[in-house]
Order: C-alpha cells, then structure tokens, then sequence
C-alpha cells in the first residue's frame, strides 16, 4: 500500500508525462503547453460559475447581454456597470432602511427607491433581487409596513449574496 508522500509523488510524475506527452502532441513546448492548460482550466471553471448562477436563479438573459456588449476597444465594461450597481445599490439599501425606519412611512418615496432599485438589478441581469424588488413594491402598494419591512430584509440577504457570487466570478476572471 502506498503512502500519501508516494501517492503524491506518482501524481506528480503522471501529470508531467501527461503535459510532456501533450506538449509532443501538439507540438509545443512543454511550458507553453502547460501554460495552455491552466488557460483552458480556467474557462472552464469561468463557464461552470457562470452557469451555476444561471441555473441557481441569481443572473438572467440581461447578464448575456450586457457582456455582449464588451468588446476589446472596452474589455472591463461589464466589471464597470457591476461595480457602478454595486455602489447604487448600497446607497438604494440605506436610504430603503432610513424610510422605513421612520415614524411615518412615505411609501410614494420608498416605491420610488425600490423602482430604481429594480430597474438598476434588472440592467445587470440581478434576476433574484428584481423579484424581491417587485414583491417589496407590492407592499409598498398596499402601504404594509411590517411586509416592506420583513420583504426589505430579504431583498438585503439576496443582494449581498448575489454580491458575493458575483466578486467571486469577477476574481476568477481577474486571475
């Protein structure tokens, strides 16, 4: 039986056969073939996250659309317009918070916020957090302090967690 130092050992050893034997394949040398690799590793693992926050609901068709229109004359446009909503939407909180926090509720201007705030999440392709704006709008309609309230706190959860997945796509991008 081997140990754990020797089974790493022949991991070690395969995986240099395996790039020797693919850089011998395709003709290139074997730092360049690994280097080819680790750019295919990647995208790949580029395309899963993406995928993953397609199926789990987070991104929409809007996300496909704002990267098509990157282009090389402005390859960080669409880590610009996340950046730019992300800071919108850290203010759009606050002052959510704020009027809800009052004696008497203006719910005429905390629609308003949350209209933004939905049109904004909904540029981006924010698709979760487009909901949740919809849902706090319709309580808003129905002057429900305890349902904005309550619906307020889960707009935040999701728009804190859809940050999170996002940075994490953008760290995977950057590096």
């Amino acid at each position: 039986m081997l140990g754990s130092s020797e089974t790493n050992g022949i991991s070690i050893l395969c995986n240099f056969w395996l790039q020797w034997a693919g850089s011998v394949a395709t003709g290139l040398p074997l730092w360049m073939f690994s280097f080819r690799m680790d750019v295919i590793r990647l995208q790949q693992r580029l395309i899963q996250l993406t995928n993953s926050l397609f199926q789990e609901g987070f991104l929409d068709e809007q996300f496909t659309q704002l990267q098509q229109l990157q282009d090389d004359s402005n390859p960080d446009f669409v880590t610009e317009v996340v950046v730019l909503f992300f800071e919108d939407s850290e203010k759009l909180l606050h002052n959510l918070t704020n009027a809800l926090d009052k004696e008497v509720i203006d719910y005429k201007k905390i629609d308003a916020h949350v209209h933004q705030f939905k049109g904004s999440s909904s540029s981006v392709g924010a698709h979760r957090v487009k909901n949740l704006c919809i849902a706090l709008r319709t309580f808003c309609n129905d002057n429900n302090r305890a349902g904005c309230i309550q619906c307020l706190q889960q707009l935040k959860d999701e728009y804190y967690l859809f940050k999170d997945k996002l940075q994490d796509l953008f760290h995977v991008l950057n590096h």
